[in-house]
């Protein structure tokens, strides 16, 4: 590639991905994102007690369907991201998988868990890559796929996922952390909805934004560097 090739990306890399930069730039993503989240639990939370434990079984099985679609965008994002400005097929594959399967579990489980630690609740911790390993893989390995088969078509398919489907993204995700609470310790999250409301944005913005955005940039970049 020409100097002046590189130095495109170079400014390219560098004009949006500061990270205080791009979190407060999807700040409000995340903020609609948690309040739609809330409203759609809220909606299954009309329950009267002996149906308790029906409440959490549906909510168990809705995370992990959230869950696993969060690795499905997630993956899609960070592979698109990584082949936008440096294309190795076997590192954006490796990278494709590991990045998404950190972030996911942070925002998904471990911020989560921490919450209701936090506020002294008997969570119970969860991680789907020990328990169920053989649906995990299937969502990782297709939104890798999908991330190839994006970067190779025109930059309107990218725009659309950079726009659209990462409020997508966010949404999945905070669905995933609120229904992770819910199945796993936090069974009456109403009564503490400020706490929740504010937490989560934080437990899906900032992982999700490194994920998406300044991970993979910061990744691309030192590829680059390395070939040079």
């Amino acid at each position: 590639m020409s100097n002046h090739g590189h130095n495109h990306h170079d400014q390219l890399l560098e004009h949006h991905h500061g990270v205080l930069d791009e979190i407060i730039c999807h700040f409000p993503y995340a903020i609609f994102s948690v309040a739609f989240a809330m409203i759609a639990l809220s909606l299954l939370a009309y329950t009267t007690d002996d149906q308790l434990n029906s409440y959490i079984t549906f909510t168990h099985r809705l995370f992990h369907n959230f869950h696993f679609l969060h690795l499905l965008f997630a993956a899609t994002g960070t592979v698109l991201a990584l082949r936008r400005f440096s294309k190795n097929i076997v590192l954006d594959v490796l990278f494709g998988f590991l990045i998404p399967a950190f972030f996911c579990t942070v925002s998904d489980a471990i911020m989560p868990y921490l919450g209701g630690k936090l506020i002294n609740l008997d969570m119970h911790f969860h991680w789907c890559f020990i328990s169920e390993l053989q649906t995990v893989l299937p969502f990782l390995f297709v939104g890798i796929i999908n991330g190839i088969v994006m970067s190779n078509h025109s930059k309107n398919h990218q725009l659309v996922y950079s726009v659209g489907f990462h409020f997508v993204h966010i949404f999945v995700s905070s669905m995933a952390s609120m229904c992770y609470l819910v199945s796993f310790g936090f069974y009456q999250w109403w009564d503490r909805m400020a706490f929740v409301f504010l937490f989560l944005i934080g437990a899906v913005l900032i992982p999700c934004t490194l994920a998406d955005i300044v991970v993979p940039a910061i990744v691309s970049k030192a590829k680059r560097s390395f070939k040079s």
